[in-house]
């Protein structure tokens, strides 16, 4: 069974394509289109939304999939969900079309599909980029795993399941517990 599409092409030629409401990203310079998530990613991405409205810092803009941000011209994600406070410079929303830059705040719940470059391609380039924070969810295994942005490098702040909370630095050490997305 196929669950991806794969084509090579540049950012440029990804933003010539029909807009759509699949799953679409160019990593390292290659399309890869999946089918939509399973219901227990949508169901994570829906209650961490729920959650993390009630903590975001004044200002801002909080989006989630699907929205482009435009890291360099090979690398054009649509993080699950993303916070860009309001003194940001570093990213914008370019043209009313895509956001360009490092977002403060991304989070990626993962899919059998999508697992692997979440940890991988991914970590590096928001590393590489400067965002500030990276959250990957497992919904299956219920766990919160929360990367830091220290000296240009992601420090793992730790990995947080049922009954845990943590602070979250780039929201200004607001406590996210994790059963506000895994109850």
């Amino acid at each position: 069974m196929v669950d991806m599409i794969r084509t090579r092409m540049t950012a440029q030629e990804f933003m010539l394509l029909p807009e759509t409401n699949l799953p679409a990203e160019l990593i390292d310079g290659e399309l890869i289109m999946s089918p939509a998530p399973e219901d227990a990613h949508q169901q994570t991405s829906m209650k961490t939304i729920l959650a993390l409205a009630k903590i975001l810092p004044e200002g801002g803009e909080f989006r989630h999939a699907p929205t482009d941000v435009y890291f360099d011209e090979i690398n054009y994600f649509q993080p699950d969900i993303f916070w860009v406070s309001k003194d940001n410079q570093r990213c914008h929303l370019e043209n009313g079309k895509y956001w360009r830059g490092a977002p403060n705040l991304i989070v990626e719940i993962f899919s059998p599909s999508t697992e692997r470059s979440d940890r991988k391609k991914k970590f590096e380039i928001y590393e590489q980029y400067g965002v500030r924070e990276y959250w990957m969810i497992d919904p299956l295994a219920q766990y919160i795993e929360v990367w830091a942005l220290r000296e240009n490098k992601f420090v793992r702040m730790g990995v947080y399941g049922p009954g845990e909370s943590f602070d979250s630095p780039v929201l200004n050490f607001k406590t996210f517990t994790a059963d506000s997305i895994f109850s």
